[in-house]
């Protein structure tokens, strides 16, 4: 068994309609997802990702309105890598984000509320994922993960390499890999909150999560929480010794187990033991735009 990559990384948000409208109409990733959170009904839970939900590409966010913004330190990711495919492509990004900067490795720049993300040319094996929507063309679109970056101090790297199988940096399966790159952490105390990333989830295979689970058990270094039925993926939870929340998830069953890949993102999903309260939920929660036009390319309010 081996880690196949990222599977998904889940952020925090205080303004869900802003951040549907830099994800889908800036970046031109699709809105696949929209539940709630199942511990608190009231907030939302937004999922990312194209195509077809692929794992490799699904950017998460919970919504906590008027929580104050956070800020990354020691035990938290700074910062998501993306893949494009050329120069050319840093080039265009360059030009669509204004406030980007751009280095000698790629290109740097945060989404409204600060969290912070980085497109880098890789020459990597893994099928393209890539996300065409909102005009933006494709030889220019994300092609999907290409790892994180979290601040960390020096604890020690034996969960990572002998149970999880990290090659150094790098988490290397059968279809996919990512990194997992670690900076020293700066001064300033760490603070969770909206533009921070709560935690990143690393794919693995449907009906390998109890097997995956007994090699976490077996480390001293983990403390696994059992196999969690997430509906769309089976998860478990660990923080590995440098304090990054750490999730296994699984391939499927998927976005589309419960709806068509035609129609996601359209309307609001919820898990099963609150489908009955769905009338008592939906006016609760905060208005969002229209997330399928922007898709297609139309601003917001047009």
């Amino acid at each position: 068994m081996r880690l196949e990559g990222i599977h998904h990384i889940t952020a925090i948000t205080a303004d869900a309609p802003a951040n549907v409208e830099f994800y889908v109409g800036v970046l031109g990733l699709r809105l696949v997802k929209k539940s709630v959170n199942q511990d608190d009904p009231t907030v939302y839970h937004l999922f990312y990702s194209e195509p077809a939900a692929s794992p490799g590409s699904d950017l998460t966010f919970f919504e906590y309105p008027g929580l104050p913004r956070g800020r990354a330190g020691n035990g938290m990711v700074h910062r998501i890598l993306w893949r494009v495919g050329s120069p050319e492509s840093l080039d265009y990004w360059e030009d669509r984000l204004p406030e980007s900067t751009r280095t000698d490795e790629g290109l740097l720049f945060a989404d409204p509320e600060g969290l912070e993300h980085e497109l880098l040319v890789a020459d990597v094996p893994d099928e393209p994922l890539p996300s065409t929507g909102a005009g933006v063309p494709r030889e220019h679109a994300l092609l999907g993960f290409h790892g994180v970056r979290a601040y960390r101090e020096d604890v020690g790297h034996s969960l990572l390499h002998d149970t999880l199988g990290f090659e150094g940096e790098l988490a290397r399966g059968e279809r996919r890999q990512g990194r997992y790159i670690t900076d020293a952490p700066p001064d300033a105390r760490p603070l969770q909150g909206a533009g921070t990333v709560h935690h990143v989830a690393w794919g693995i295979g449907l009906g390998e999560q109890d097997a995956w689970r007994e090699r976490l058990l077996a480390s001293p270094e983990a403390r696994p929480t059992p196999v969690i039925d997430r509906y769309y993926f089976r998860s478990i939870y660990f923080r590995e010794p440098g304090g990054i929340l750490f999730e296994l998830a699984t391939d499927g069953p998927g976005f589309t187990s419960d709806e068509p890949a035609e129609t996601l993102g359209e309307k609001l999903a919820l898990p099963p033991f609150l489908e009955d309260r769905r009338a008592q939920i939906e006016p609760r929660l905060t208005p969002l735009p229209d997330a399928a036009a922007l898709w297609r390319g139309v601003p917001a309010g047009s």
